[in-house]
């Protein structure tokens, strides 16, 4: 409850510019790592930005860029980029996934380490978010350790043959069996599954919220620490699909589709309509007024001329 009311707070201080339509929320939390928790980065990011600070705050650099760390022990990064959630769905109630919606809200608050990133915006080089963040993650480990080891799961849109590509869930979870077996070969690991496509763990008929606590069931039955990074891509989220035109109307009217119905908030421009329509109203009922005492005023009709009263 903490997350919604602070978010409901400073989403009435976004510039007009932005749309909560238009922008993405991100979530990051893990049961290993300890220091930052239930923080919330109010900053409008692109997707290398926030990558740079899941390396830098949110202690990622120690899962993919420590090669001592992985020799002593599994750890594994799991990036799993959504498709189904904008930055409306925290501040209100989803009517796309709930249960990946309540899944999120109760792994921030009860993690060891959390943050929060409800405004991502898609960058301008139009780039896939997945390639965005494996770059940047690479970026920041070349001159350590480095990432050496990837796994792409379902619809990534990444180009290179070094990465491990895996069909679905289930090979994913023959994959991470194969490497709890090799603890000490020292590779960093990072799993990313992108919602979307044909892969059985993508399919419309598994939620993402259902997908992601599956493969945490998973690791958990595992026993590797693990830290969880969710992205919802504003190019695959919902509101990316409505056209341009589509968007400047719901910035002017505050509704996008059915959501029309259920939307009972007046922003700037409502309450500029308001308040010229009341004026106009009250011009008009003064107008009316002063129309009726003139009509009023020339129906008088009094005599010219008073008889002198007779003598009593």
């Amino acid at each position: 409850m903490s997350l919604v009311a602070a978010l409901l707070a400073i989403a009435a201080q976004l510039p007009y510019g932005f749309a909560l339509s238009s922008m993405a929320p991100a979530f990051l939390w893990s049961h290993d790592l300890s220091g930052v928790k239930e923080i919330v980065d109010y900053r409008v990011l692109v997707p290398r930005d926030l990558a740079k600070s899941v390396m830098t705050e949110g202690g990622w650099s120690k899962y993919l860029c420590s090669e001592e760390a992985a020799q002593h022990s599994q750890k594994i990064a799991f990036l799993f980029i959504g498709k189904k959630l904008n930055s409306m769905d925290i501040t209100g109630p989803s009517y796309t996934d709930p249960d990946l919606v309540n899944l999120l809200k109760e792994t921030f608050s009860n993690s060891n380490s959390s943050m929060a990133f409800p405004y991502l915006i898609a960058p301008e080089d139009n780039a896939p978010v997945e390639k965005s963040f494996i770059l940047e993650f690479d970026h920041s480990c070349q001159h350590k350790s480095g990432i050496n080891r990837i796994a792409l799961v379902g619809s990534c849109h990444v180009e290179g043959e070094t990465f491990v590509r895996l069909s679905d869930v289930h090979a994913l979870s023959d994959y991470l069996n194969s490497r709890t077996r090799n603890v000490m070969d020292g590779s960093s690991n990072l799993i990313v599954l992108c919602s979307g496509g044909s892969t059985h763990a993508s399919s419309d008929s598994h939620s993402e919220g259902s997908i992601l606590s599956q493969l945490i069931e998973i690791m958990n039955q595992l026993g590797v620490k693990y830290t969880v990074l969710y992205v919802s891509d504003p190019y695959r989220s919902s509101a990316r699909s409505i056209s341009q035109c589509g968007i400047k109307r719901f910035l002017v009217e505050g509704t996008i589709g059915n959501l029309s119905s259920n939307s009972t908030t007046c922003d700037a421009i409502c309450q500029t309509k308001a308040s010229l329509l009341e004026g106009l109203l009250v011009g008009i009922v003064l107008l009316i007024i002063l129309i009726s005492g003139l009509c009023c005023m020339m129906g008088i009709d009094t005599p010219t001329r008073f008889e002198t009263p007779p003598d009593s």
